[in-house]
């Protein structure tokens, strides 16, 4: 926790999508802490460190807008895939007018946050890994505005803009003078090390400021 670091978020569009919904796109009101874990691993990831969020401040108001998107159905095959690096002849691409589906999502425009985070070491961190370097390499990084891959809000399509904060004040949310509000059970994160099981937690917001527990 002595190496914990608060970084802003923002962005036009945002869609965190609820995995019970199987066919169209339904966003969580606010970022899901996997999603704020991924916009961390795009601005410095290593074996040897994991990120885990501690608090996420939401400082627009939550407002909901609903757009139409062309997907696909499909996925080149592996099967297919494997015949191509073998040298035999096959097709490896998607005729899109037969695979293209029209969906509707219910996604979040205009959000903002602050994300408060740490890292810890796993067990792949080696003897030249320690934390203070790898707090060093994020802030630099961060200060810069440098990723190694765009950070999103949900959706590839949807970009983030990133800006560290260090000693400046925590701009007040919309939600600064409610008290609490339940946002209902959300998705924490992805155990990938236990055949990827879903971790869920019970999203409270006060004060603006949901409070993110260790699972």
């Amino acid at each position: 926790m002595g190496y914990g670091i608060r970084i802003k978020v923002w962005g036009d569009y945002a869609c965190f999508s609820r995995p019970e919904m199987k066919v169209e796109r339904v966003s969580y009101d606010v970022i899901t802490p996997s999603a704020a874990r991924g916009i961390l691993d795009s601005i410095h990831w290593k074996p040897s460190i994991k990120w885990k969020i501690d608090r996420i401040h939401v400082l627009n108001q939550i407002k909901f807008g609903n757009i139409r998107r062309n997907e696909v159905n499909d996925v080149i095959k592996k099967g297919n895939i494997n015949k191509a690096i073998k040298g035999k002849k096959v097709d490896l691409y998607q005729n899109s007018n037969s695979v293209r589906a029209q969906r509707s999502t219910l996604l979040l425009k205009k959000v903002d946050y602050i994300l408060e985070a740490h890292f810890e070491m796993t067990e792949k961190a080696g003897p030249d890994d320690t934390c203070a370097k790898h707090y060093n390499i994020f802030i630099r990084r961060a200060k810069k505005g440098q990723c190694y891959q765009r950070p999103y809000l949900g959706c590839r399509e949807f970009p983030a803009d990133f800006e560290l904060l260090e000693d400046e004040q925590i701009p007040e949310s919309f939600y600064s003078a409610e008290t609490e509000k339940d946002l209902g059970w959300m998705l924490w994160d992805i155990d990938f090390e236990n055949d990827m099981t879903p971790k869920f937690f019970r999203a409270k917001m006060s004060n603006g400021v949901i409070d993110v527990p260790d699972l």
